[in-house]
């Protein structure tokens, strides 16, 4: 009888122990951030004194997919070395190559496979390297990818931008593009958008985006969160002592049947500096 009773528990701790791994298994922590190009003038704040820390928010949020942005060559080859389970896809925006800017994706490798991507262009012709849109300031990107999660085996694909911050008609017509694109290259399978899209909630590129009556439309992961907003609504520091407002313009939007479980903007220092001049954007997601 005891021996029935004891091999009871044992399954039943098993059978809980499966299905807590399975579980586990399905979520993906998905963060957006904008690393700040690697400037001289920023001083102190300048990359040296950054990557280490920037690299440690990533690993201890045990993140599964990252968009960056800004990210020059030299700062893409510091983030490899500090990430070594991780893989990067992109190239820069100037020439499609290694010239200029990543909006690159990262992901572990030891969760995901990659089984497709590329880069296109925000402008009038995406597939030439190097072309600027409208009246955009600088050269803007779309990187994505298609993976498959290797314990479930679903696919979803990975969108990473960073719209201009000067042209008002090009992050218009950028975000027209997006979702006209997120149709095209995925279907009717799951997305995650990621990036810095120059734009607060109330702006014409948000309301674009996530216009429900636009079947295209996207949705902001936080207003779906299961559980409340984490830390600063505002996701630009500007290398201040805090946010410079209350208004994100850095977003992790969805597409699919999502369940949003945790978002938070990331805000911690060290000795009281921060480690870019925007904050992570972080959300724990299932597919």
């Amino acid at each position: 009888m005891f021996l029935n009773v004891h091999m009871k528990k044992s399954f039943l701790l098993y059978f809980a122990c499966l299905l807590s791994f399975f579980g586990m298994a399905q979520h993906l922590n998905v963060m957006t951030y904008n690393v700040r190009l690697n400037v001289e003038s920023d001083s102190l704040n300048a990359w040296p004194y950054r990557k280490d820390n920037l690299a440690s928010v990533i690993l201890f949020h045990d993140i599964t997919i990252l968009g960056v942005q800004e990210a020059l060559p030299e700062q893409m080859q510091d983030l490899r070395e500090r990430l070594p389970e991780y893989k990067s896809l992109g190239a820069g925006r100037e020439d499609g190559k290694n010239k200029g800017e990543f909006s690159a994706i990262f992901y572990d490798t030891t969760k995901l496979e990659v089984l497709q991507s590329a880069t296109f262009w925000l402008s009038q012709t995406p597939e030439v390297a190097g072309s600027k849109g409208w009246d955009a300031a600088i050269t803007r990107i779309v990187t994505w990818a298609k993976f498959k999660d290797k314990k479930t085996k679903k696919i979803f694909y990975h969108f990473n931008t960073h719209f201009d911050h000067i042209g008002p008609i090009a992050r218009r017509e950028s975000a027209k593009m997006v979702l006209q694109k997120v149709k095209e290259i995925a279907g009717d399978i799951a997305v995650v958008f990621t990036g810095d899209f120059n734009s607060r909630p109330g702006d014409e590129p948000i309301q674009i985006i996530t216009d429900k009556n636009n079947p295209l439309h996207l949705t902001d992961s936080k207003e779906i969160s299961q559980t409340p907003h984490y830390g600063p609504t505002g996701t630009f520091n500007a290398f201040k002592s805090k946010e410079r407002d209350d208004d994100p313009i850095d977003y992790i939007f969805l597409k699919g049947k999502w369940k949003v479980l945790k978002h938070a903007t990331l805000s911690q220092t060290w000795q009281g500096r921060f480690a870019s001049d925007h904050f992570a954007v972080f959300s724990k997601v299932s597919l």
